[in-house]
């Protein structure tokens, strides 16, 4: 049995999210996703419009996920590995991680897991926030 993890933060979800979890789960016999938590939504990228407990419902409901999961507020993005112990790590096209060196500290930390890059979809093209642009230029404000 093969346990795919991914990971992310699933704000106003979109057909790339989707693509991006099937690719995921086309990998394994198991997908688990990380659903981040608002606190390090809010420290990593901008404040969710959808609440954490939202998001993982939504990601829990999909047809690829096995099991998703709410991530931590922690700065120890390894910590999770040891409960879902993955075989396989899948990040997203846009996940700012190099491949290389998250293989290294992988393995200087003991595990042993691939890592894959999921690839571009056209549907990326109406990204999380293209899609809030888009609400926010149709609003009389």
């Amino acid at each position: 049995m093969v346990r795919v993890m991914a990971s992310g933060v699933f704000d106003i979800l979109h057909t790339g999210h989707i693509s991006y979890l099937e690719q995921a789960k086309s990998f394994g016999d198991e997908l688990y996703v990380v659903v981040a938590c608002d606190e390090t939504v809010k420290k990593k990228k901008h404040e969710s419009i959808t609440p954490q407990e939202m998001r993982l419902q939504i990601v829990s409901s999909l047809k690829p996920v096995d099991v998703a999961i709410l991530g931590k507020d922690t700065d120890d993005i390894y910590e999770i590995l040891d409960v879902i112990r993955p075989k396989i790590i899948v990040l997203g096209f846009d996940q700012e991680f190099d491949e290389k060196k998250l293989t290294l500290e992988l393995k200087e930390r003991g595990y042993d897991i691939e890592i894959k890059r999921a690839s571009k979809s056209a549907e990326d093209l109406e990204a999380t926030r293209a899609i809030i642009r888009k609400i926010k230029g149709r609003c009389d404000l």
